[in-house]
C-alpha cells in the first residue's frame, strides 16, 4: 500500500468516526470532538517539529500551552483602571527590574567570572525587586478581589491573542533553551518538565497578573454568543426554516464557527511545516537528529539549530493553548495537568508517526476521539462486560468503580499495539 493511499484511507477513517458520532450521538458531541481534535492536532504538530524532526525530547508542553492561555487574558480582557491606578505601573516595573537583574548578573559573570560579585548583585536586585513589587501587588489584588483583583488585559480582539500566545511561548522557549538545551535525552526531558511546572506555579500564584486559582471567566469570543443569536429574530427565522430549535441551532452555529477558524489555522501551520520539512533546513535538521557528531564535523551550528526548532515548536504549542482557552471561554491554571498536555500529546505523535507532519495531525484527531469516546461509552461497555457477574459481588463493584480509569488503559493498549505492529506510527516518516 502506497504512503499516499494509506494517508487518504486513515484520514477518511477518522472522518467516518466523527461523522458517525454526529449521526449516532448527536452533532454537538461530534463538533466538540472536531474542535478539540483540531487544537490537539496543532499541539502534536509543534511536538513533532521538536521530536520527530530534531530529536528534542521536550515534556514541558504544559507550560507553553498555559502561556498561550495566559496570552488570551493579557490580550483580550478589558483593563481594570482601578487596579492600574493602584499599582499597575509599579508591578510591571518590578518585572522589568527582575529581568534586568538576571541579565546583568549573567553578563557580569561572563566578563568577571567572580561568583561572589554575581551573588551580591542578585541579592541587591532581589531586595529591590521585592521592595518595588510587594506594595504594588497587594494594592492590585485588593481591588474588588471577588470580581477582578488583577490588572486585566489590553481589550484587543481575541484572535490577536493566538499569535501573541505563540510569541509568549517562543520567548519562554528562548530562555529555557538557552538554559537547558545543553542537556540531552532524559536529562532534557526532566529539565523541561521541571521548568514547565515552575511556569504553572507562577501563573497560579501571581494573582495580579492572571487571578491565579480564582480563574478568569467570560473571555471574549471570536464568534457570536448563543444568547445573542437566540434573541436575533432573523436567526430564529432561519433556524425554523431548517426545522431546528433556536437553542440547538445557535449551539451548532457557534461550534461550526470555531471549527472553521481552527481549520484555517491548522491548514496554515501544516502547510508551513511541510515546506519546512521538505526544505534544505528540514533536511539539515534531520541530519543533525540522525548523526549530531557528523553534522558538527560538517560545520553546522547544532546548538543554534536546536534552539531554533525548540522555539518554533513551542510557539506552535502556545498558539494551540491560546485557541483552546478561547474555545473554553475560561482560563483556569489548575486545569493544566501533565496527563492531558504532555502524555496525551506524546501519544498522539507516537501513534500518528513521529517525523511525519500528517501523521502528527492524524494522531491528534484519532487519540482525542478515543479519549472522549472512552469516557462516553466506558460505563455502558463495562456494564455489558460485567452483566454475567452476580449482582452485589465485590469483583463487579470493583470493575464498575474502575470505569474512570478506562481512558488510561485504552491509551496504554493503543500505544502498545502501535509500537508492536507499526513501531514508526500509522503514517511513518518518509
Amino acid at each position: 500500500m502506497s504512503q499516499s493511499f494509506r494517508t487518504i484511507l486513515l484520514f477518511g477513517f477518522v472522518a467516518v468516526l466523527i461523522i458517525g458520532t454526529g449521526i449516532l450521538q448527536g452533532p454537538n458531541l461530534a463538533l466538540v470532538i472536531l474542535n478539540m481534535g483540531l487544537v490537539s492536532a496543532i499541539m502534536a504538530l509543534g511536538v513533532n517539529l521538536q521530536w520527530g524532526i530534531a530529536g528534542l525530547f521536550n515534556v514541558g508542553i504544559m507550560g507553553f500551552v498555559a502561556l498561550g492561555g495566559l496570552a488570551v487574558v493579557l490580550t483580550s480582557m478589558p483593563p481594570v483602571p482601578e487596579a492600574w491606578a493602584a499599582g499597575g505601573v509599579r508591578a510591571w516595573f518590578s518585572v522589568l527590574l527582575a529581568a534586568c537583574t538576571v541579565a546583568g548578573s549573567a553578563l557580569m559573570f561572563k566578563r568577571t567570572r567572580k561568583g561572589w560579585l554575581v551573588g551580591l548583585m542578585l541579592l541587591v536586585g532581589f531586595v529591590c525587586y521585592r521592595w518595588v513589587r510587594d506594595p504594588a501587588v497587594s494594592a492590585i489584588e485588593a481591588v474588588d478581589p471577588a470580581a477582578t483583583g488583577y490588572l486585566g488585559g489590553l481589550g484587543l480582539p481575541v484572535i490577536l491573542a493566538w499569535p501573541v500566545g505563540g510569541l509568549l511561548a517562543a520567548g519562554a522557549a528562548w530562555v529555557i533553551g538557552k538554559t537547558a538545551l545543553g542537556l540531552r535525552s532524559d536529562y532534557l526531558a526532566i529539565a523541561t518538565l521541571g521548568i514547565s511546572e515552575i511556569v504553572i506555579a507562577i501563573i497560579k500564584n501571581e494573582d495580579w497578573l492572571s487571578r491565579g486559582v480564582k480563574n478568569v471567566n467570560g473571555l471574549p469570543r471570536p464568534v457570536p454568543n448563543e444568547i445573542d443569536l437566540q434573541n436575533d429574530p432573523g436567526f430564529v427565522e432561519s433556524a425554523a426554516g431548517y426545522g431546528l430549535d433556536p437553542t440547538i441551532a445557535s449551539t451548532l452555529y457557534v461550534k461550526i464557527g470555531y471549527s472553521l477558524l481552527f481549520t484555517v489555522v491548522l491548514v496554515i501551520l501544516l502547510v508551513l511545516a511541510q515546506f519546512a520539512l521538505n526544505s534544505p533546513w528540514g533536511r539539515m535538521m534531520r541530519a543533525i537528529r540522525d548523526n549530531e557528531v557528523s553534522a558538527r564535523a560538517m560545520g553546522k551550528d547544532v546548538t543554534f539549530r536546536h534552539l531554533q526548532v525548540f522555539i518554533l515548536g513551542s510557539a506552535i504549542c502556545g498558539i494551540a493553548g491560546a485557541m483552546m482557552t478561547t474555545l473554553d471561554g475560561l482560563f483556569a491554571p489548575t486545569a493544566y495537568q501533565p496527563l492531558r498536555y504532555t502524555f496525551l500529546i506524546w501519544v498522539m505523535v507516537i501513534v500518528g508517526g513521529s517525523g511525519n507532519n500528517l501523521g502528527a495531525v492524524l494522531g491528534g484527531f484519532l487519540i482525542w476521539f478515543l479519549w472522549v469516546q472512552v469516557e462516553t461509552l466506558g460505563p455502558g461497555i463495562m456494564t455489558f462486560l460485567t452483566s454475567g457477574l452476580a449482582e452485589g459481588s465485590e469483583f463487579k463493584a470493583h470493575l464498575m468503580s474502575s470505569v474512570a480509569h478506562m481512558r488510561l488503559l485504552t491509551m496504554g493498549v493503543i500505544l502498545l499495539l502501535v509500537l508492536r505492529f507499526s513501531p514508526r506510527g500509522l503514517l511513518p516518516e518518509k
